[in-house]
């Protein structure tokens, strides 16, 4: 029997804020006060969606509202689509965040799941050390000069040059496929907070041998293979049962990803189990045989230890950048009048960053430097951080210097030194008359540049005892007219056509 499961939600909104609910039951979402998730708002249908807990979790579906269901951003449709932790749903423009998931249900038992669309045609299952051995060698798939197969070995090129989880697997992936002449590929990896596989990369294959466009951009694997795999520690092949086939022979059906022959390979490493590779032929290409599986078992053991190399990455990443948040909260504990500024800049910052097509490298700075921008208030007397009325011109000067401070701060910190230009600069102003260094156009980092409008745009709709914040149509205005003034002016010609996106983005509540 399943353990109960409960999930919190809270809203984001500015009136919903106070609210949470907690759920251990499925239930209805809407503008009806009958229900148990009660949105007053005109966004919201009056049956909107439904959150219901089901064997792999707590899933939402739209139930076809005005004006749509959204999942950190995405659209959805009316299929359910899975909650983690930490999501954003959104349903008309209330934003609930999932604020914690309890007890998750155990994965059903290999007992009960129900394999009847497939048969199982081979199992194989190596020690991952046997795994890597055999890659060289592997009956009549041994490799020749030159075949497509020795792309498979530039796994250890990514694994030393490639930082980032995602990139890592698209590549991966994308040569999997090529080598196994697959329809399609996934990677699913197991989530260290769910214990439950996570759809990681995709990678479809533009066209088949058929020449038949392959558009469907579902879950490309099975619940209940890829279930099976990691429960037994066993790479399967199995082919879909003649119904299946049948159907598969339409050309439209082929068109939406439909399987016809299907490995389910497990990623592991010696110290535990990563998740599966899928790849897929459809009904009008060759099935797949039990070298092709040996094959792809081997290839998974040889890519697994960078996966896992870029998973702890990507932990040690997240913790960095807690830590880093952290450090941001602390300067706002002490600043009782700038309460949730970090977190709407370092959105807005990254939102215009997106939009003006900013490099990955770019973005990283921005995503990292943003919540610490103002880092050298930690450095400033109480009585001139905190006083209610507006500043004298001498105790301006003083709070100006929260830029060289934060700047001082971050050297200490080597990991951090590459957003100094973000702490020191985004009061650096376009025709020079910014401070401290009074720099000029694009002399002035280009990240420092992007918060410095976000930093702006938030100042002057927040309100402050001394003044009223102004209207979200005054601060872009304000904003416009800054342009080759104040800030860069191709960023003001991006910015400014962002305006309905800022309107309706749930995690900056004070726009």
């Amino acid at each position: 029997m399943n353990k109960p499961s409960t999930i919190i939600l809270r809203g984001v909104n500015p009136s919903f804020t106070s609210l949470t609910w907690s759920l251990s039951e499925s239930t209805f979402v809407g503008r009806d006060k009958t229900l148990k998730i009660f949105l007053d708002d005109n966004s919201v249908s009056r049956k909107h969606a439904e959150i219901s807990l089901t064997k792999n979790g707590w899933q939402v579906c739209d139930l076809g509202s005005t004006n749509g269901t959204f999942i950190n951003g995405k659209k959805i449709s009316k299929k359910s689509f899975l909650l983690l932790l930490n999501d954003t749903v959104q349903f008309g423009e209330i934003a609930l965040h999932v604020e914690a998931i309890h007890d998750l249900p155990p994965t059903k038992p290999m007992d009960e799941v129900d394999t009847d669309e497939f048969n199982i045609e081979s199992v194989y299952s190596s020690k991952w050390d046997e795994a890597l051995q055999s890659l060289g060698v592997l009956g009549n798939r041994t490799p020749k000069a030159g075949e497509k197969t020795f792309a498979l070995l530039r796994a250890g090129h990514y694994l030393a040059n490639i930082a980032k989880q995602e990139e890592l697997l698209k590549n991966i992936l994308t040569d999997t496929v090529a080598v196994l002449d697959a329809q399609r590929g996934a990677i699913a990896l197991l989530s260290p907070i769910t214990n439950m596989l996570v759809l990681k990369s995709i990678e479809t294959g533009i066209e088949s041998k058929n020449n038949i466009k392959i558009t469907s951009i579902r879950i490309p694997y099975s619940d209940t293979i890829a279930q099976r795999c990691m429960t037994k520690g066993e790479s399967i092949l199995y082919k879909c049962s003649d119904n299946l086939k049948s159907v598969g022979g339409e050309a439209g059906s082929i068109s939406e990803g439909v399987m016809g022959s299907i490995l389910c390979v497990l990623l592991r490493t010696p110290r535990k189990k990563l998740g599966i590779l899928h790849l897929d032929r459809n009904p009008l290409q060759p099935e797949f045989t039990k070298e092709d599986l040996k094959l792809a078992d081997a290839l998974a053991a040889n890519v697994s230890s960078g996966i896992e190399c870029a998973m702890l990455l990507d932990k040690q990443r997240n913790l960095f950048l807690n830590t880093v948040t952290i450090l941001a909260q602390a300067v706002e504990l002490r600043d009782i009048y700038t309460g949730g500024h970090t977190q709407r800049v370092t959105a807005i910052a990254m939102l215009l960053a997106n939009e003006a097509k900013m490099t990955e490298d770019e973005l990283d700075k921005i995503r990292t430097g943003t919540p610490l921008h103002d880092i050298g208030k930690i450095g400033i007397d109480d009585a001139i951080l905190r006083k209610p009325s507006k500043l004298t011109n001498e105790e301006s000067e003083i709070m100006k210097q929260h830029t060289t401070k934060g700047a001082a701060i971050i050297m200490l910190v080597p990991d951090l030194v590459e957003i100094i230009p973000i702490v020191r600069s985004h009061h650096e102003r376009w025709d020079g008359k910014g401070y401290p260094d009074g720099l000029m156009g694009e002399k002035i980092p280009r990240i420092a540049r992007v918060v410095a409008i976000a930093d702006a745009m938030d100042a002057m709709v927040s309100e402050r005892p001394y003044r009223k914040g102004l209207s979200l149509e005054q601060a872009f205005e304000e904003i416009g007219k800054g342009r080759n003034t104040q800030f860069d002016p191709a960023l003001v010609d991006v910015f400014v056509g962002m305006r309905r996106m800022l309107n309706n983005y749930p995690e900056i509540p004070a726009l």
